[in-house]
């Protein structure tokens, strides 16, 4: 697979447009792009290193001769397509939670379990949720120093999450509220200009959200960790782009902020920004379009034994979906 064919499902969308950038960035070796959307949007142009492709309608024969098939069109199409291209003989990397659990689908961060892809009994790989990846990418090089026990973390994720509408509300609330207007919001349950919401999908009977026990599942799988504790939650913030994540996380073994701050080095994907004295820490701005994280606010926590608290940001567009699954592609 040295030059293959791939397919974008949902090029048009904001991680497929993402997708498409990361792999002109990247210099991906192709032998063919082929970008599928809605048969709304079947006929658009999409520049490509010098070149004007055009989208094609989705369909069930759109993967002839496709070795890579990048899904970034929701569960619903992941769902209903993605089996269509895996028994044409693509590999899926999906970004949809449509496969994310299942037992035969690895679900893969390249720095953390690269060789989770190269076993698919579906031909489907899975991209974890965008706070999933980076949060994981802070916690990894921690557990492999130290043996991690438990996790409690916040969120604090851009609207962007919700896609281009989620901006627009923002905007729209903001402007409105800015004039003295009258709005009425649609994206979110309440106001989300100059205000934060801690609901990001929806609430499962425990209480916690869907969003929530994605980090719980999904972190567990990861890491192979099935006894892995965590306990979340999700907000909702008025940032454009890029999530932030607070994180309490306790070990098997002593650790020390120093300690930690040396298991991050050499470690791709992570950077360590931390020097609270001189007000240097990572904010959502530092990694809009970037593909690292930032990991900063490393302190050791006062109320557990051999426990850590950090601050990790990172793009949830580009590592948190894009990037991500590209990543994935290159190890192909």
């Amino acid at each position: 697979m040295n030059q293959p064919h791939v397919a974008i499902i949902g090029a048009t969308g904001a991680v497929g447009v993402e997708m498409l950038l990361c792999l002109e960035q990247r210099n991906f070796p192709l032998g063919n792009l082929k970008l599928l959307a809605s048969a709304r949007s079947a006929g658009k142009r999409m520049k490509f290193r010098g070149e004007e492709l055009v989208v094609e309608e989705l369909t069930h024969d759109s993967f002839k001769g496709v070795d890579i098939a990048l899904f970034s069109a929701g569960g619903g199409i992941s769902t209903e397509f993605a089996p269509s291209a895996a028994a044409a003989g693509a590999v899926v990397i999906d970004n949809s939670s449509a496969f994310r659990m299942d037992d035969d689908v690895p679900l893969v961060v390249p720095e953390i379990n690269p060789d989770a892809a190269t076993h698919r009994p579906r031909n489907i790989i899975a991209n974890p949720n965008c706070t999933t990846i980076i949060s994981l990418m802070a916690l990894a090089p921690l557990h492999d120093a130290f043996g991690l026990r438990s996790v409690i973390a916040s969120s604090y994720q851009a609207v962007s999450g919700s896609g281009a509408q989620g901006i627009i509300e923002l905007e729209e609330q903001v402007k409105a509220i800015t004039t003295g207007q009258p709005f009425t919001p649609k994206v979110y349950p309440r106001q989300i200009a100059f205000n934060v919401i801690p609901q990001v999908d929806v609430f499962t009977e425990n209480g916690y959200t869907k969003e929530e026990l994605k980090m719980l599942h999904e972190g567990r799988k990861i890491l192979g960790l099935p006894a892995l504790r965590v306990s979340c939650t999700c907000v909702r913030v008025p940032v454009y782009r890029s999530h932030s994540v607070s994180i309490t996380a306790q070990f098997e073994r002593p650790v020390s902020a120093a300690a930690a701050r040396a298991a991050y080095a050499g470690k791709p994907g992570i950077e360590v920004v931390d020097d609270p004295a001189n007000k240097i820490f990572p904010v959502p701005l530092d990694t809009t379009g970037k593909d690292d994280c930032l990991v900063g606010r490393i302190r050791k926590n006062l109320v557990c034994d051999n426990a850590l608290d950090l601050w990790v940001v990172g793009d949830q567009v580009r590592k948190g979906a894009a990037l991500n699954a590209v990543q994935i592609a290159e190890i192909l």
